[in-house]
């Protein structure tokens, strides 16, 4: 009894622990590459922002709700969604002029 409840356990949680679909962005020159990034809607999503300027920068999104500043020659992570399908713009809030992308949920 005590290992078909164990089994019936583990198999939940492995089905738990699913990993996210992961998309990275890189911040070079002041300029996201790739500015814009589709993204499976309605599911959770996990950005990773790989920032190889010598500057910090602060990723910033008032349409995702989510703002992280991501230090000098280091990697941020930032957890979006689930998204409806549509497009999510963001910025990078110090350098507005050239730091901008787009995440498409479709």
């Amino acid at each position: 009894m005590r290992a078909k409840a164990l089994i019936s356990l583990l198999s939940l949680a492995g089905s738990a622990t699913a990993a996210d679909p992961e998309f990275m962005i890189q911040l070079h020159e002041h300029h996201f590459m790739p500015s814009e990034i589709k993204v499976p809607a309605g599911a959770k999503v996990k950005l990773i922002i790989d920032n190889q300027d010598a500057t910090p920068e602060e990723f910033d999104s008032f349409a995702l709700n989510r703002e992280k500043i991501v230090f000098p020659n280091s990697k941020g992570i930032v957890f979006i969604g689930p998204l409806k399908p549509g497009r999510y713009e963001f910025i990078g809030e110090f350098n507005q002029s050239s730091a901008k992308g787009v995440v498409v949920a479709e």
